[in-house]
């Protein structure tokens, strides 16, 4: 299968990328810069020069292309209604080439659309309210073509996406931790987030590509329910650093942002096991907490 990729250069991407190559697929990327063209160039795909806000490159990535791999996302985060716009318009130019063709199209969400304080499953309705309420618009768009003969699907991806070289919610909180002092958590610490390595995500996006039927949702979760409590723990003890509980008001000083300490406060618990009976996904990766003791996330930041 010829693939078209976005975000095949971000943190995630060059393991996707890598999995398809291996699998046998070539890859078409989309690249908005000369240093993402050389980075899919060394993987083995081919650079296709445009970014999100071209629809032309889009349109034309697409039309080549025996499926669309959309991952790539971003923008200005304290203006969500630009978001939820560049999201949606670059999902609908994606998909328009692939109508009535029968060919694969996957999108990324996230499975902080889901909605708190339960285990949950791909069968939940999401939460319009919730985290990452800026992703439903797209997985809407996305869905909407599984009714015009593409195999549209959607994988909504866990919070922390482990590995090495990670900058995500994970690697700020160690950074959080060394600049404060102490590694934190939120009031009792007893809430709870999934988590996948990325190796394991590489596979799903693989296995979507192949055989999601039209119109799923998975679930990229290796782990339902890492409590930040024990995540802090790991944190405190690879840094040599006491572990605290803050309140909520203290949180959003301790962490720079309302925002981040909402986060970070968060009870998301999320199960994958549909995912993994239908495309027969089995995450073999390390742990998030594995990874936090034997990765890269606690070795001394080079200057």
């Amino acid at each position: 299968m010829h693939v078209f990729v976005t975000g095949g250069s971000g943190l995630t991407g060059p393991a996707v990328v890598a999995e398809l190559l291996a699998a046998g697929h070539t890859v078409t990327a989309l690249a908005r810069s000369d240093a993402a063209a050389a980075r899919l160039a060394a993987l083995g795909a081919t650079p296709h020069r445009g970014d999100l806000d071209d629809p032309d490159s889009l349109r034309r990535g697409a039309e080549g292309a025996d499926g669309v791999l959309h991952m790539a996302f971003g923008g200005d985060f304290a203006d969500p209604e630009s978001l939820i716009r560049r999201d949606r318009t670059a999902i609908e130019t994606l998909g328009k080439p692939l109508e009535h063709s029968g060919k694969p199209f996957v999108i990324t969400s996230g499975t902080a659309v889901m909605p708190a304080g339960r285990l949950t499953t791909e069968r939940d309705a999401p939460d319009e309210q919730g985290l990452a309420f800026f992703r439903l618009p797209g997985e809407r768009a996305c869905l909407d073509f599984a009714d015009r003969r593409v195999r549209a699907s959607v994988v909504r991806l866990a919070p922390t996406v482990h590995g090495p070289g990670d900058f995500g919610f994970i690697a700020m909180l160690v950074a959080t931790a060394r600049r404060t002092g102490v590694s934190a958590y939120v009031g009792d610490g007893r809430n709870r987030w999934p988590a996948v390595h990325r190796s394991d995500a590489a596979v799903l996006f693989r296995l979507a590509l192949e055989k999601a039927p039209a119109g799923s949702v998975l679930h990229g979760v290796a782990e339902s329910a890492v409590t930040l409590k024990s995540i802090a723990e790991t944190i405190g003890r690879g840094l040599g650093l006491p572990t605290v509980s803050l309140t909520p008001e203290e949180a959003a000083a301790h962490f720079d942002n309302p925002f981040m300490a909402r986060i970070y406060a968060a009870d998301v618990p999320v199960s994958s096991a549909l995912t993994r009976e239908l495309l027969g996904w089995t995450p073999t990766g390390p742990t998030l907490l594995e990874d936090l003791e034997h990765g890269d996330y606690l070795t001394a930041p080079t200057a």
